[in-house]
């Protein structure tokens, strides 16, 4: 292959992308794969002798982008999963052409990363001692780095190395959450050998939130028992609703009760911005930790997650292991970002931030995200406003949950109804929706990260769910 080769491919490649995007308003927002298509990916056999680059960008174009996830159309409400941002998209490229293990050392990507780790962290407003953050590759593994540094520093408080002596012979260590805590913190507490039957369910109020009387009751039950709390966990955007906890008081009481606090903001702490909702986030400032995901509401393409860590030396005192073969006295006082995480090999993702954040700027960010959260809004008072509709919590951020009420319908129909929704709504092609359940009820939930969406692929959207809810009807 030659340069000129690699050239025209590579211009081949951009008019592809650059098609794909623009088209993606026009087309149906996701439909189910056709048997045949699947069945060709899946059973592709390993080939003997290669092909052009032509002929795979042609393959691309064919048999893979035809066939998306949906999350770059703006009537995708989905989960939580954004649109790529076109200058994340472009940076991806070099940084793939560069190809280096970000782990450390004196080259670009690893000075790059040390600096939008701090643009993250002063965007959110979260203090950003040098070296007290990484990006990795989501909030869950965010999650893990961070409460390993919880852990080892609650361990070490009861005068017990974990490095050293594993967790065996340890009380246990007892951490908090609400039943709307994401998966990843039990994840993190299994992974981490502090099992999940010693993370306890804190009761939430009216609002949502999780309830610091509730937290302080459960927190002495547990000292009472000859455990050992060290851990709250609250958040600045549930899943769930994208509700956000009143951080001051959890964070006055883990002050005085010596707990680390850590803060899931994977998707919701950059609401931060908006100035509508800011007063929500009060007191963020004042977490031990945060775990959040540039890749969402930023729209960094995935994946890129980052932890930021107030103790610096706690992070590196949880990972940092230095073999003599990686010793490198150009590194500085801050060493390798392999010592504050889990992987040692570590892609260039920092680019991607980089590009996607100088290309909007902080004004244009906060004003994409203040457009999602009014949009949500916008949305929640037509569910209000419509008679077979119902919102089931305050839109705080901008994820709305809602459902279908037919009238004359019990609660078990109900729950049938809104449980079977969204994947019919998600077949039509027209609006792509997921539901959840909230307490014990099924619901809808509609996220809001894309800025090109509109009044009226809300009004599309809420219109889909009634004729698909008609549809469903005995």
């Amino acid at each position: 292959m030659t340069t000129e080769d690699f050239r025209a491919a590579a211009h081949t490649a951009a008019d592809l992308v650059s098609d794909y995007l623009a088209e993606l308003p026009g087309r149906p927002v996701w439909q189910p794969m056709d048997a045949a298509a699947r069945n060709a990916l899946l059973d592709a056999p390993l080939p003997a002798d290669g092909r052009p680059l032509a002929d795979l960008l042609t393959a691309i174009g064919r048999d893979v982008l035809p066939h998306p996830m949906g999350n770059g159309h703006p009537r995708f409400f989905g989960w939580v999963n954004s649109a790529p941002a076109p200058a994340g998209v472009l940076a991806t490229l070099a940084a793939s052409a560069m190809n280096p293990s970000s782990a450390g050392g004196d080259h670009a990507d690893v000075h790059l990363e040390r600096a939008v780790v701090r643009w993250i962290a002063e965007l959110v407003g979260f203090p950003h001692p040098a070296g007290g953050g990484l990006l990795t590759s989501g909030t869950s593994m965010a999650t893990i780095v961070c409460l390993a540094a919880a852990r080892n520093r609650a361990a070490r408080r009861a005068g017990w190395d974990v490095r050293e002596d594993g967790l065996a012979g340890l009380p246990p260590l007892v951490g908090y959450v609400t039943g709307e805590t994401h998966s990843c913190v039990r994840k993190a507490v299994e992974l981490l050998g502090l099992g999940s039957r010693h993370l306890r369910t804190v009761a939430t109020g009216p609002d949502g939130r999780l309830d610091p009387a509730g937290l302080r009751a459960a927190v002495e039950r547990d000292r009472a028992a000859g455990l050992l709390p060290f851990l709250v966990v609250a958040s600045a955007g549930t899943v769930g609703t994208g509700t956000v906890d009143d951080f001051g008081p959890i964070a006055d009481l883990c002050a005085e009760q010596r707990l680390w606090l850590h803060v899931d903001g994977a998707y919701g702490a950059f609401g931060v911005l908006d100035p509508a909702i800011a007063h929500r986030y009060a007191g963020l400032e004042r977490a031990d930790s945060l775990a959040l995901d540039p890749h969402k509401w930023l729209g960094v393409p995935v994946d890129c997650g980052c932890a930021l860590v107030r103790d610096t030396e706690e992070l590196r005192g949880t990972f940092s292991l230095v073999p003599s073969y990686l010793r490198d006295e150009a590194a500085g006082a801050l060493g390798w970002f392999s010592e504050y995480g889990t992987e040692q090999t570590r892609p260039f993702r920092a680019l991607k931030v980089w590009a996607t954040i100088a290309h909007k700027g902080r004004d244009g960010i906060a004003r994409d995200i203040a457009r999602c959260t009014a949009l949500a809004r916008r949305l929640g008072e037509l569910i209000e406003a419509d008679a077979e509709l119902e919102l089931l919590a305050e839109v705080q951020t901008s994820i709305v949950a809602f459902r279908h009420r037919t009238p004359g319908h019990d609660e078990a129909a109900l729950d049938a109804l809104n449980r079977e929704l969204p994947v019919a709504v998600q077949r039509r092609g027209r609006v792509f929706v997921t539901g959840a359940r909230l307490g014990e009820r099924e619901m809808l939930r509609a996220c809001l990260l894309n800025a090109d969406t509109t009044e009226a692929d809300l009004e599309l959207l809420l219109a889909e769910v009634k004729a698909t809810a008609a549809e469903l009807q005995p």
